[in-house]
């Protein structure tokens, strides 16, 4: 897994070992932040269900002005701390290792607030539907959130909470760009930039 972008571009970025962890494969990232552009730079940047790192890190190297990334995973944790400072990122980042419903619900408590949200849970989880609410207070106006998904699994979206305003899929994988229904009216389509 490498840094595609940005300031770290090119940085060699380490990945836990086994099949516990799905790491954003190259080619979606980088589709990834060609839809999310210019949105990126100066934002206050989520990264739920974090595994390494790669995207929170992709987005601080883009600009990114902060990035909280959250992973129960103690190993994997100390794996994002160890790509952060790889990368020279340490700085602009939080790490909370912690069940992302539980993590969600402490940073409502601290009225922290983000541009992007970004949540790639194992595949067919039971608990992305219940994080996705539990975020709702911590999105900004104006801001959005994406869902990094199996292709097949739409269990979690609801069209009663959610506006889907663009879906990409790479095969197995499939980006969903939402908004909570009562943000829609303000949301803009993102449009891919760069291909």
């Amino acid at each position: 897994m490498r840094i595609i972008a940005g300031c770290a571009r090119g940085r060699r970025l380490k990945t836990r070992k086994g099949q516990e962890t799905r790491p954003t494969a190259d080619r979606i990232k980088e589709a990834l932040f060609n839809i999310l552009a210019s949105r990126v730079v100066d934002c206050s940047f989520l990264d739920v269900f974090a595994g390494s790192g790669g995207i929170g890190i992709e987005a601080l190297s883009r600009g990114a002005q902060s990035c909280v990334f959250i992973e129960k995973s103690s190993l994997c944790a100390k794996i994002i701390k160890e790509n952060l400072s790889l990368a020279g990122l340490a700085e602009r980042a939080v790490m909370l290792t912690m069940d992302a419903a539980a993590a969600l619900t402490y940073l409502c408590t601290k009225a922290a607030s983000f541009n992007l949200i970004f949540f790639d849970p194992p595949y067919f989880s039971d608990e992305l539907e219940h994080a996705l609410q539990v975020a709702v207070p911590l999105l900004l106006p104006g801001g959005l959130i994406v869902v990094e998904h199996h292709s097949r699994d739409h269990c979690w979206y609801n069209a009663d909470h959610w506006t889907k305003l663009r879906e990409k899929t790479y095969g197995n994988t499939t980006l969903s760009f939402i908004v909570p229904v009562a943000f829609a009216a303000d949301a803009c389509l993102p449009k891919e930039e760069g291909g």
